[in-house]
């Protein structure tokens, strides 16, 4: 499992792993956003949490074309928490209309949904595709 890094002095670690461009990679990805949580005491976001770090690697996974992707999991804020799935893929996600047959393209919608917040950053050589979340619970936790 990834190893907490520590970020400036005012702000709670940070949580990181390079992962393979590979379906299973969601679950490993899941687990990590769980133990950012859970150190953070900001365990309401899971659900949540979980389904958006799927939701964004699965994006990744069909559509980057790379051998692995980055996923990060910070605390900008005592309350905000941001998802990202780092790729070498230059193309931004871009969500679409689905009908009731199609069997996906409804990540990014999901992602909305459940967000308070998503975007995507052009890297030199990817993009970032990020989500936030904030809690509303106690302000406690490292």
């Amino acid at each position: 499992m990834p190893a907490a890094h520590r970020g400036p002095p005012h702000r709670a670690p940070g949580y990181s792993a390079t992962l393979p461009r590979e379906p299973g990679s969601a679950a490993i990805a899941r687990r990590l956003v769980h133990v950012a949580l859970a150190a953070w005491r900001l365990e309401e976001l899971d659900e949540a949490a979980a389904l958006i770090v799927s939701e964004l690697v699965t994006n990744s996974v069909r559509h980057a074309r790379s051998n692995s992707i980055r996923i990060t999991v910070t605390r900008p804020e005592m309350m905000r928490v941001r998802i990202g799935v780092v790729d070498k893929s230059q193309q931004f996600p871009v969500p679409r209309e689905s009908s009731a047959e199609d069997e996906g393209g409804r990540g990014l919608t999901l992602v909305e949904t459940l967000s308070e917040g998503w975007g995507t950053d052009p890297l030199p050589w990817g993009k970032r595709v990020w989500a936030e979340l904030r809690g509303k619970g106690h302000e406690g936790g490292v």
